[in-house]
Parts: C-alpha cells; sequence; structure tokens
C-alpha cells in the first residue's frame, strides 16, 4: 500500500484507539452487559470504516482522501475540496480580500477538515448500506428485533453526522462571507467543532468555561501533532533523497532520524485522538444529563 508517513501514522492511531475500544468492549461482555449486541455492532463499524479510510477494504474508492498539506501546490486551485461547493466558497473567500495570509490558512485547514467529514460520513452511509443488505437475508426472527435495533442506532448517527456536516458547512459559509470574528476563541477545525458542539450541548456557563480550559489545552496537542506531522514528511522526503545518493552512513543516520519522528507522531496522534474522543463523550454525557433535568 503506497500511504504517506504521516497517513501510516493515522492509520496507526485509529488502529490503537480501536484495540482498546474492543479490550473494553470484552470487559463489558464477561460482565453481561451488551446483550442486544449494540456496542459489537458499533465496533464493527468503526472497524469498517477504518478499513475503507485508508483503502483496506478491498473497494477502489473513488473518493480521494490524501489530505497532506504539503501537496496543495499540486492540486488545481478550483478543484481542491473534490466538492463543488466547497471550491466554489473556497475560491469566493480566497477573491475577497477579506483575511490575512495567516487567516487564509486557518481557513483552509477548516475547509480541509470538513472535506476529510464529507469523506467519513460517506464511508459510514456505505458501510449502513451494505449492513442493511446483510440484514434483509436474516432468516431467524428472534435475530431480527436485535438487528433492527442496530440498524435505527446506525440511522441515528448517520442524522448526527449529517447535522454535524451542516452546521460544519453554516459555519465555513458565515467565516467566508464575515470573516472571522475577533474572538474567536480556537483556530484548529476539530477544537473548533468540539466548542460548537459544546455551546449547542445546554451546558452550564461554569461547564462550558471549565470545557473551554480544557480545550486550550487540547489545542496545543493538537497544534504539536501537526507540527510533528509536517516534520515526519519533510524526513521522510529527505531520507529518499539520501537513499538516492547511496551513502550508507548518510543514509543510517537518517533512517534512524525518521523512525525515531514516526514512533513519536504514532504516539503523540494516538494521545491526541484519545483525548477528543473523550472530550466528545463528555461534552454528550454532560448534554444528555441537561436534557434529561
Amino acid at each position: 500500500m503506497q500511504l504517506s508517513p504521516v497517513r501510516q501514522a493515522e492509520l496507526h492511531s485509529d488502529l490503537k484507539i480501536q484495540e482498546k475500544d474492543e479490550l473494553q468492549w470484552k470487559k463489558i461482555k464477561m460482565e453481561g452487559l451488551d446483550e442486544n449486541g449494540e456496542k459489537e455492532a458499533q465496533l464493527r463499524r468503526n472497524f469498517n470504516v477504518i478499513l475503507a479510510k485508508y483503502g483496506m477494504d478491498g473497494k477502489r474508492d473513488m473518493r480521494p482522501m490524501e489530505s497532506n498539506s504539503l501537496k496543495d501546490h499540486e492540486v488545481k486551485d478550483g478543484e481542491m475540496f473534490d466538492d463543488p461547493k466547497l471550491d466554489k466558497l473556497w475560491n469566493k473567500a480566497k477573491s475577497s480580500g477579506k483575511f490575512s495570509n495567516e487567516e487564509l490558512a486557518s481557513l483552509k485547514r477548516e475547509f480541509q477538515h470538513h472535506k476529510d467529514k464529507i469523506h467519513e460520513y460517506n464511508i459510514l452511509m456505505d458501510t449502513v448500506s451494505r449492513t442493511e443488505e446483510i440484514h434483509k437475508n436474516v432468516i431467524s426472527p428472534m435475530e431480527g428485533d436485535t438487528k433492527e435495533h442496530v440498524l435505527q442506532q446506525k440511522h441515528t448517527e448517520l442524522k448526527e453526522k449529517m447535522r454535524d456536516l451542516n452546521h460544519g458547512f453554516e459555519r465555513l459559509r458565515k467565516i467566508s462571507h464575515e470573516g472571522f470574528s475577533q474572538d474567536s476563541e480556537f483556530r484548529e477545525p476539530r477544537v473548533i467543532e468540539l466548542w460548537e458542539a459544546a455551546k449547542r450541548a445546554n451546558l452550564s456557563k461554569d461547564e462550558l468555561e471549565s470545557l473551554k480550559e480544557e480545550l486550550r489545552h487540547f489545542e496545543t496537542k493538537v497544534e504539536k501533532h501537526s507540527h510533528y506531522q509536517e516534520q515526519l514528511e519533510l524526513s521522510h522526503q529527505k531520507l529518499r533523497h539520501v537513499e538516492s545518493l547511496g551513502d550508507k552512513e548518510h543514509i543510517k543516520r537518517n533512517q534512524e532520524k525518521y523512525n525515531t519522528l514516526a514512533e513519536k507522531t504514532r504516539e503523540m496522534g494516538y494521545k491526541m485522538k484519545k483525548h477528543m474522543q473523550d472530550l466528545s463523550n463528555k461534552i454528550s454525557r454532560q448534554g444528555l444529563q441537561h436534557n434529561e433535568l
């Protein structure tokens, strides 16, 4: 597989999260919980999403996903995000004169993040469609009710993701037309997404303030990880160049440096994704508690 070093590190992080969730599920199952198989079905779906996301599901994925920022210059400017609505909005924002170079770079990251979210939604929708086809062939009526419940849960998840996409696009449209507001709390798309979800979750003022502080720490972690991803890609390019020159000692030194960077990037990627998962669950839990009161 021709995955870039950054994508390999991302895959490693996703698989570690999946492994952690599966070990947790095994403990739950041993305690006699998850009787209707809801959690198990979600784990299987998450694994299928990982396979499809990295082109390992045996299907030829027509949705390009290589989101390496260093390769942006190779893409035609007018077709950067593989989505006519996003491309049109981006071109409008870029030529509006409202944004400084730094703001444009931030906006571009948000557009890229939205493109990735669309890709993940399409993969999930495809996974649900295939699962429905399999469930249509269920013979046992006793299994039928359980599987119907699991399918309903999947459709709920799809609706939530579509709602998030709509909120995300609306935010991009607003920024593209009005520019960044002076009181923008965060810069990183993933952190902004969590903050927007928190503001919609009916949390108290104190809870929001506490979460805002936690998100600031998380944003530092995200930015550090992005820096390591860039360094890893540059290190890989340098290694390829050194290999073409054939100096064994030089190759060895660069290979060691590259291996250290790759290990560090994978480790940071896992910690960052785990932290994001915890924050997302925390926001959902707190919002749910408030809605029940």
